[in-house]
């Protein structure tokens, strides 16, 4: 079936992201397969990295369908959009009706965008990985293209959003080469394998970034271990487990 509305979606994305004066880099697209299933893991550390990883297949022709929260999907005006663009829902009280549409996607040969640390990090660096996005290839039998982005926290992040008037911020798109998992490797090794080649990734992206900071105040987008004034990675995931706790306290019964 011909997909009508998501390409049309980012043509309007792709001109508002003109309107915000952004500037991407984008590397790795010859390593997203011309056709068949993928899992495209991604990073996560700005509101916008959902908009941001797709453009990482967009050479290739291919559409990404990403694995979103529910709630996206009960918005009057989002929920029809996402579910015209055939992304996925995603109830963590019924984790596994929203897994099975993932793998069946894949074995159709749909690319699936995962986030596997869950939510953003705050200190910018990589959280701890569910096992999620690798438990998919293994059943759905289809490689794992690990996806980093940087530059979107600087565009709108944890308490912090771009000027409007701000112009040519950099947003790095690097994809990387698939990694196939066999049944036996087992799902953990294959989290800790994919940790590991995203850890490198993101610190090759970091290093090749054309910006830097324009003086201490500016150096919140920055990890510590880079000199910049971002929570620590303990102090990271800290933040991000008492978010969960959050989340979970406040949500209503039954929901």
């Amino acid at each position: 079936m011909t997909d009508l509305l998501y390409p049309s979606v980012i043509a309007v994305a792709r001109a508002s992201f003109v309107g915000l004066g952004l500037k991407f880099t984008i590397s790795g697209s010859e390593h997203v397969p011309d056709v068949g299933g993928a899992v495209m893991a991604i990073n996560h550390t700005g509101y916008m990295d959902f908009t941001f990883a797709g453009l990482g297949a967009h050479p290739k022709h291919r559409l990404v369908r990403f694995m979103a929260k529910d709630a996206i999907f009960k918005n009057p005006v989002a929920g029809p959009l996402m579910r015209g663009m055939k992304h996925i829902p995603v109830d963590r009280d019924a984790g596994a009706a929203s897994y099975a549409s993932a793998v069946t996607a894949l074995r159709a040969g749909e690319i699936v965008g995962v986030f596997p640390e869950a939510t953003m990090s705050p200190s910018l660096e990589l959280l701890p990985f569910k096992q999620g996005a690798a438990r998919m290839a293994i059943d759905a039998g289809v490689p794992i293209l690990p996806t980093i982005l940087w530059g979107s926290q600087r565009v709108i992040g944890y308490h912090h959003r771009k000027r409007l008037t701000q112009r040519g911020l950099p947003i790095t798109i690097m994809v990387g080469e698939p990694l196939f998992i066999a049944a036996d490797e087992g799902v953990a090794a294959a989290t800790r394998r994919l940790r590991s080649v995203m850890g490198q990734m993101l610190a090759q992206a970091q290093d090749a970034y054309p910006d830097r900071p324009s003086g201490p105040q500016d150096s919140w987008w920055l990890p510590t271990r880079l000199g910049g004034t971002a929570p620590t990675p303990e102090e990271g995931q800290a933040m991000a487990n008492a978010r969960r706790k959050n989340t979970e306290k406040t949500k209503p019964t039954g929901a």
